[in-house]
């Protein structure tokens, strides 16, 4: 018999019992993750594979979002396993490839927005649509054959999160697009235990970005706020490629050295949530292009509770964070979605 929530829990304990885990110290993660996408894979049953792995060059790759769907039928609408349709082995199997995908960092974010679905469901209680908070509604999908030589891809998915990976000779090549986000954002009144009246899964994504703004002359502001309300959602959810455009706000190269450290550590929140050696391929990749290139803009309200979101981008990336939803229990602008995308081309597929 399913014991419910025995995912979360065991990735939870996990996470626990790995505290001495050394974010810096880590192996190649893409070596790892071939490992234990090796090691998941040979956990299934027959029928279980032909539902978890994909070809890699199919349609269905691309298809991503972080918001919960149903397709005509009813049923889930999304690609690959159900953690709720796997035993404790398998489970514990796809825990160690979610493990092997991120940081300590990401993983600890990872697992709790997971684990949140229950405090949704006690807070969604008697709501149309509350059923469908489930901590083991999380889907994981190889795409193609993983071996040390070979190009394979894993998307591992559900609300609030979609993280979507491609492994080439054992180096990970893509890493995005990386969908992290969280309902309430802020716990207002703890409901359950395991998430006490304070807690902010996504704390750094946003309060790294209130210092930056609040760090701005009002000359500096002019330029960094385009809009007194924040985007309705962030751009391009669920398409193949990031939104383009160019960019917009105020550069790296206009900042004073002490904003321009704290637009670094915003970014370095945000690729932290990756292996040590992918989040150092990406903050390379921008000092590379140029990191005065960089540019911060900001739009909607300039404190917490009031809708607000921001952008920073560079030749090589874009990241994106919108709060203006309400949480469940209905607290104004509670509600945060948030993502890295690369805009040399999500996928390893190049942009056009």
């Amino acid at each position: 018999m399913k014991r419910p929530f025995l995912f979360v829990s065991l990735i939870l304990l996990a996470l626990v019992a790995t505290s001495a885990w050394s974010y810096y110290r880590r192996a190649g993660a893409g070596e790892g993750m071939t490992a234990q996408a090796e090691k998941f894979l040979a956990t299934l049953s027959t029928d279980q594979k032909k539902i978890a792995v994909v070809a890699y060059d199919s349609e269905s790759r691309t298809n991503w979002h972080f918001i919960p769907f149903f397709d005509k039928d009813g049923k889930p609408g999304r690609k690959g396993l159900q953690v709720r349709n796997m035993d404790p082995n398998q489970r514990q199997a796809a825990q160690a490839l979610l493990k092997s995908a991120l940081s300590e960092v990401g993983y600890g974010k990872a697992t709790k927005i997971m684990a949140m679905e229950a405090l949704l469901k006690e807070l969604e209680k008697g709501v149309q649509g509350g059923q469908i908070r489930d901590t083991e509604r999380y889907y994981f999908t190889v795409f193609g054959t993983p071996t040390a030589e070979g190009k394979w891809g894993l998307s591992i998915e559900g609300h609030h999160l979609s993280l979507n990976f491609v492994v080439d000779k054992g180096q990970v090549v893509s890493s995005t697009p990386a969908t992290f986000a969280a309902n309430p954002a802020t716990v207002m009144k703890e409901v359950i235990p395991a998430f006490p009246k304070g807690t902010r899964i996504l704390k750094g994504e946003e309060q790294l970005a209130f210092d930056l703004l609040a760090s701005l002359t009002p000359e500096q502001k002019k330029v960094v706020i385009a809009e007194d309300k924040p985007m309705e959602e962030v751009r391009n959810a669920g398409k193949p490629q990031p939104a383009t455009g160019g960019p917009v706000g105020i550069a790296a190269a206009k900042l004073t050295s002490e904003q321009a450290k704290v637009l670094r550590n915003l970014i370095s929140e945000y690729a932290a949530n990756m292996p040590a050696d992918v989040a150092e391929e990406r903050l390379a990749a921008i000092d590379t292009a140029g990191f005065d290139k960089v540019t911060f803009v900001w739009m909607g309200a300039e404190k917490p509770g009031i809708g607000h979101s921001y952008r920073v981008e560079g030749p090589t990336f874009q990241i994106e964070f919108v709060n203006r939803q309400a949480d469940a229990a209905g607290n104004p602008a509670n509600h945060i979605h948030c993502l890295w995308r690369d805009v040399r081309g999500d996928f390893a597929i190049p942009a056009k």
